[in-house]
């Protein structure tokens, strides 16, 4: 059943109050400062929003037409939901920096929120707020890891490698990298909050003073939804019979800086899984075999997607192809034959990820027609794309 909405905290408009039950100018305020409630409100997001990528005046991207692979109860079994999964609790990080604005941060004060209240104790003075979503994994097993060690200035998020060999473009890394969890943050810089009250009004339902912030919290963990349609795999007999359910895609940042939105420098391979379906639907009333998954990344080396437009998307597209200029993505899947024998398919899918850098789905047609059938098992080495090829390692370019 396709799922076409995505629920995710992607916008909090955060609330400072103090607590007093009195109108009184200082509100009994001490001279160290004051508690204050900081609200973080839900948000319905659908998946559209994220992916509104507008190719040209008059044609918008659809990602439902494109997506011929669905997603049953099977899928969301093996690979969980299609959707992001909308955050309850979240952690805080407040800076102080007193008297000046945008400072340096120091040590920081440590929240844990349950839900969308945060009270906590605030000096007089500017204060930086960081906010990310809490993971929770059915198995208890969390592959993003969280690092605030290396600096106050900012919190990075990155992922730990596999035992998967490591292909494409990967030079640094001998393995692959899992897939990071979905995950959201948001800051906020240079709040101020005075003894004279300035910017706050009087919350009369809540019987509280109230300093309205604008925070963004986005994801920082992009969702492309891979899919290959076999054409003509079952003309006279199923050609493509199963496949083994490990795929790569190689290129994305292995690391996001949460304060800023902008992944890192380090191009890495992303393991993840792909199934195959059987006579399914396709366009123009042709029956298909089909191989689809989900993979979660980091997206592309060197940017913030969200800071680009997808309006302005022939501008964006510029700036994507420039920061990613070093690297290409390579998605592969090993398939097995009718006759036993096994074949790694190598396809260059670069100009489809930097064209859909918020994620989107990466569509691959191979006529079955055309691809011939191995003669020994292959998928055995993979030094190179090319060098491989007498190994059945095919390569395509999308």
């Amino acid at each position: 059943m396709m799922i076409n909405r995505i629920m995710a905290t992607c916008l909090v408009v955060s609330c400072l109050a103090t607590t007093s039950c009195e109108r009184e100018p200082m509100l009994h305020l001490h001279q160290g400062g004051t508690d204050i409630n900081m609200d973080l409100p839900e948000v319905t997001l659908e998946l559209h929003v994220l992916w509104d990528y507008l190719f040209s005046y008059d044609h918008e991207y659809d990602w439902e037409a494109e997506w011929l692979y669905g997603w049953d109860e099977k899928d969301v079994e093996l690979f969980g939901t299609l959707e992001y999964t909308l955050p309850t609790d979240f952690n805080v990080r407040r800076y102080y920096t007193k008297d000046v604005q945008y400072g340096q941060h120091t040590a920081p004060y440590r929240n844990y929120v349950v839900g969308t209240t945060l009270s906590a104790k605030y000096n007089f003075g500017y204060w930086d707020i960081l906010a990310w979503s809490e993971i929770h994994t059915s198995d208890g097993i969390q592959s993003i890891r969280i690092d605030e060690t290396s600096t106050y200035d900012y919190v990075t998020a990155h992922t730990g490698q596999t035992m998967t060999p490591s292909r494409y473009n990967a030079p640094r890394f001998t393995r692959a990298f899992y897939q990071p969890e979905a995950l959201f943050s948001g800051y906020t810089p240079g709040i101020e909050i005075n003894k004279n009250l300035d910017g706050f009004v009087f919350d009369e339902e809540r019987n509280v003073w109230v300093k309205h912030l604008d925070m963004t919290l986005q994801p920082v963990t992009y969702i492309y939804l891979p899919q290959i349609i076999l054409h003509h795999n079952n003309r006279n007999q199923r050609i493509v019979t199963s496949i083994d359910g490990n795929a790569n895609l190689s290129g994305m940042s292995r690391s996001v800086n949460l304060n800023t939105g902008i992944t890192g420098p380090d191009a890495i391979t992303v393991n993840y899984n792909m199934r195959m379906k059987f006579d399914r639907p396709g366009r123009n009333n042709e029956t298909i075999d089909i191989i689809g998954g989900k993979v979660m990344t980091f997206g592309i080396t060197n940017l913030n997607p969200h800071k680009l437009s997808t309006r302005a998307y022939a501008e964006s597209l510029d700036k994507v192809k420039a920061a990613d200029k070093n690297h290409h993505h390579y998605l592969d899947v090993t398939m097995q034959f009718y006759n036993g024998k096994d074949s790694t398919f190598v396809f260059d899918v670069t100009d489809q990820v930097r064209r859909l850098f918020r994620g989107g789905v990466i569509t691959i047609e191979l006529d079955m027609d055309t691809v011939p059938v191995p003669k020994r098992s292959g998928g055995s080495g993979f030094d190179a794309v090319v060098k491989d090829f007498e190994n059945k390692q095919w390569e395509f370019d999308m």
